[in-house]
């Protein structure tokens, strides 16, 4: 309905303009069509008196009369639905739709539940790729990564409701420093279970669950990376933690040989990214494609990618390291590539991943990162811009921390000691469904609470249970009407749409009406959470309509008018919670 009052302005606008009634700027504004904020006003308002106001150097007003008065004109406004329009300051255009048009949304949902939430069954055109978590897999996911779960996967779900073509994957850091210092601290703790006291630094793994991965490894291969002798690393006084750090691994490393090394190395990423898998499956979160870092070098992409970036004439040696000059692509400074010792940085593997993403012939890449690797940004748009990719194809959504509070107490956490909520307790204490819909209730962008005291709560001040409540309550109206008048067809409801006449099932309505809307505006803006905030309206207008309107009526067109209704509001919240990984329990 949106797009038709649109199409209407456009062409009453089109139309005054060729009539030299109003001077229309090119190209048209974009114009907002959107619900009032007081339902007496109408269904839909339009906000284009104030948006032709400057162009055209003319009251608000004044504009909205010219084209209300073209609109009345127009036979196909009446054929849209529109029973009445209006303008009202400071130069809104209102409309209200006729019986018929308002309920249109509600005989649809009965007649095909399948349509839910879709405009139109038309598949967008090109290939998506949405890249989220990729959590390097030096330790359980934590709840932190639980909000770019819970917002990569909703947000999946929204754009392929809308019609894009989108799969999701994984990428997994299991090459480069962090990994090599898991599996230097899985070595020690292996060592110190074994009776051989070596120190551990600071600066290591020092989670219980690397002293587990240890007890697994020795398990599976005995002493095998237990030696007969050992003498600890030679470190000066001078040397700073992270340079004794590395010390420490490369000592690891010549005591196992490269075999051995390279088998330890493999156990420690493989148990951590197995508990990651099983993690996510819990969580409801399912991956299409695991992309292994390791896998770039190994199939050589990315030496390839270093000598095409090589031959771009943007690539520069300075203290024995090779650098990537991306101030020339307004970048803050430039960036090493490979460092003076003939590693390559994580740069240097981003880099090849995202152009192998563009091989593989993705048309639109988003990546979901951390609010931290901000910086990340324009150093890799800057790099595909120098290999002629068009960086505007490259989509960043950045998710902010999120803080848990328990007995109104900040929860404190750090990764390296191993002191953080993981995931996995995060759902044991508040179950998937409050996880995940907290985690979708506000923009990703913005810094979240996350008060698990209200997440657990079984009343309505929890968002959560009201909104299951919602569709429960429905469903119980359904058992209560089955059990005096026998089982209900709520589509046997759809003749009787007309007896709706009072106002909040009106509303209900016009509600279920912006329902494909609201899908396509999340998938466009990438904003699941306006997904939670029209479903916590629906349920909202649902419990008032419910308190203030008896369902179980004896008069029969009528119940089944309202049981009609009632199953359409059922349908949208079952769909929407399912959207962000919700369920929609028919009992509570």
């Amino acid at each position: 309905m949106k797009d038709n009052i649109r199409s209407l302005v456009e062409h009453a606008m089109q139309q005054l303009a060729a009539s030299g009634a109003l001077v229309v700027p090119a190209p048209l504004p974009s114009i907002a069509i959107e619900p009032p904020r007081q339902p007496a006003h109408g269904d839909f308002s339009c906000n284009i008196g104030m948006l032709l106001a400057k162009p055209c150097r003319q009251s608000p007003l004044v504009i909205a009369e010219l084209i209300t008065s073209q609109l009345r004109s127009d036979p196909a406004t009446d054929a849209a639905g529109i029973a009445h329009i209006e303008v009202a300051a400071p130069g809104f255009i209102n409309f209200r739709l006729r019986q018929e048009a308002l309920f249109q949304s509600v005989e649809t949902l009965l007649r095909d539940p399948l349509s839910c939430g879709r405009k139109s069954l038309q598949q967008k055109s090109g290939r998506v790729q949405i890249e989220f978590v990729s959590a390097n897999p030096t330790g359980p996911l934590h709840v932190g990564h639980g909000r770019g779960a819970a917002y990569g996967a909703a947000l999946r779900n929204v754009m392929r409701t809308a019609g894009y073509n989108v799969s999701t994957e994984y990428y997994v850091n299991d090459a480069g420093r962090q990994m090599d210092i898991l599996a230097l601290s899985v070595w020690l703790r292996n060592l110190e279970q074994a009776g051989i006291e070596m120190h551990f630094p600071a600066n290591g793994y020092r989670g219980d669950y690397v002293a587990q991965i240890a007890i697994d490894l020795a398990e599976k291969f005995g002493r095998r990376f237990v030696p007969n002798e050992i003498r600890p690393p030679e470190i000066g006084d001078l040397v700073s933690e992270e340079e004794a750090l590395d010390i420490r691994v490369a000592h690891c490393r010549a005591v196992l040989g490269e075999e051995n090394y390279r088998l330890l190395h493999g156990f420690g990423c493989s148990a951590i990214l197995e508990g990651i898998k099983q993690d996510l499956l819990a969580f409801g979160v399912t991956i299409d494609n695991w992309y292994s870092e390791r896998s770039l070098i190994e199939n050589g992409q990315l030496e390839n990618t270093m000598a095409q970036l090589r031959a771009t004439g943007h690539v520069f040696r300075k203290d024995g390291a090779e650098w990537f000059r991306s101030t020339a692509f307004n970048d803050e400074k430039d960036r090493v590539l490979i460092r003076e010792n003939g590693a390559p940085t994580y740069f240097a593997s981003d880099v090849a991943y995202h152009v192998d993403k563009f091989a593989r012939g993705f048309d639109h890449l988003i990546n979901i990162w951390g609010a931290d690797h901000h910086g990340y940004i324009a150093r890799v748009k800057a790099t595909l811009q120098a290999l002629e990719l068009d960086p505007n194809r490259l989509e960043i959504l950045l998710v902010q921390f999120a803080s848990l509070f328990r007995g109104g107490e900040k929860v404190q956490m750090s990764t390296r000691s191993g002191e953080f909520v993981t995931l996995s307790a995060l759902i044991d204490e508040v179950g998937v469904d409050a996880a995940r819909y907290f985690y979708s209730s506000r923009r990703s962008d913005q810094h979240l609470d996350f008060d698990l005291d209200l997440a657990k709560a079984q009343n309505q001040d929890n968002p959560v249970y009201y909104l299951q409540y919602a569709h429960a309550r429905i469903c119980s109206v359904f058992r209560q009407v089955a059990q005096q008048w026998g089982p209900c067809e709520p589509a046997h409801g759809i003749e009787h749409l007309a007896r709706l006449v009072e106002p909040r099932e009106h509303q209900l309505a016009a509600l279920l009406a912006r329902y494909a809307d609201v899908i396509t505006g999340a998938a466009a803006q990438r904003e699941p959470h306006t997904i939670a905030n029209f479903l916590r309206e629906v349920a909202t207008e649902y419990h008032a309509f419910y308190n203030n309107h008896k369902i179980n009526v004896d008069d029969v067109p009528l119940r089944q008018a309202r049981l009609a209704l009632c199953e359409a509001v059922r349908l949208v919240l079952s769909h929407g919670l399912s959207l962000l990984g919700v369920s929609a329990p028919r009992e509570m």
